[in-house]
């Protein structure tokens, strides 16, 4: 299938355009957040470091450890994209608030997990100030925990609960492009917050930083012209590392510095830094694509222990 025909398979066609304009109606006001914080803001893609996953169990992060982190990203970013609303992560947009953070967007890991979306109800309506948005649910398409069907049960549900506030969902992609069950959902989001990997694309090898930027901001233009909300690209970059794998520092210095030249940050179109830190777990965590995935473990602007590397110590605070 052609790029016209799957964006018209998904996108195309006088009803769907109709509900996604009903749904820019109801949103309103309640974008101007998200969107000054897109074109005037810097954000980063953000999990507590204390957070790791040990024998399938995921330990804790405490207020104290989430401060610390968050004390480290504030000279270089100014705004929040998180992944989860549980383990302490829900505190993430209090600490933000406490430390004048811009905006965070939260994120919700599972949509079926209740505690979770309880979890995530109460930091919004504790930080509404500060509150860009909400996601609901991480890669939960691609990953296989659930349908677009569900995804939407849930932003209806947490609509009714949250009025106001820009939802979403986060998912690859071409999960947005190829899958024509999705139009439903679609139509009824605020925003669209997409992971953009070149790094998994077979032609990344053959080629250099200016074109791995170029991948990215054209797909990000594809689905800006498709979808008329906002776009934000909660992941995309070059891990550090490993050295076994082919990737390094320089790798990632040099795709930051390319895309910040090729897609100046708007109000319609942005992204976030990914990732904050490092997390070593999760080069042996379960991923939803099949193989090894050592670089999972590499993908920060900071290590582990919150010591710089090549990418931030040239980014301007």
């Amino acid at each position: 299938m052609n790029r016209a025909t799957r964006r018209e398979l998904l996108f195309g066609g006088a009803v769907l355009a109709a509900a996604m304009a009903s749904s820019r109606t109801r949103a309103g006001a309640r974008l101007d957040k998200l969107a000054d914080a897109m074109a005037n803001g810097r954000f980063v893609t953000y999990q507590p470091t204390a957070i790791t996953a040990i024998n399938g169990q995921l330990t804790s992060a405490s207020d104290d450890n989430i401060r610390a982190d968050l004390a480290v990203l504030k000279p270089h970013f100014d705004s929040l994209v998180t992944y989860s609303a549980i383990s302490g992560a829900e505190r993430v947009p209090d600490i933000a608030r406490e430390l004048g953070f811009k905006a965070v967007v939260v994120g919700v890991w599972s949509i079926t997990d209740e505690t979770e979306i309880a979890n995530a109800i109460a930091t919004v309506e504790r930080n509404r100030a500060i509150v860009a948005g909400l996601s609901l649910g991480n890669e939960t398409i691609l990953g296989q925990r659930g349908s677009w069907g569900d995804i939407a049960y849930r932003i209806g549900q947490v609509r009714a609960r949250l009025p106001g506030v820009p939802l979403a969902t986060t998912e690859p992609f071409a999960q947005y492009l190829d899958q024509s069950d999705a139009r439903s959902t679609l139509a009824m989001m605020d925003f669209l917050l997409v992971n953009i990997h070149p790094i998994f694309e077979n032609w990344f090898r053959s080629a250099k930083a200016p074109n791995w930027a170029d991948f990215v901001v054209r797909v990000s233009q594809r689905l800006a012209q498709a979808f008329p909300g906002p776009v934000l690209i909660k992941e995309t970059g070059v891990p550090s590392g490993p050295a076994g794998s082919g990737f390094d520092e320089d790798m990632q210095h040099d795709f930051w510095r390319a895309l910040e030249t090729q897609m100046p940050r708007s109000n319609a179109r942005a992204f976030s830094y990914f990732s904050a830190f490092d997390a070593p777990w999760r080069a042996s965590d379960a991923s939803p694509t099949p193989g090894a995935h050592p670089e999972e473990a590499h993908w920060g602007f900071f290590t582990e222990t919150r010591a710089p590397k090549k990418v931030i110590a040239d980014m301007p605070a």
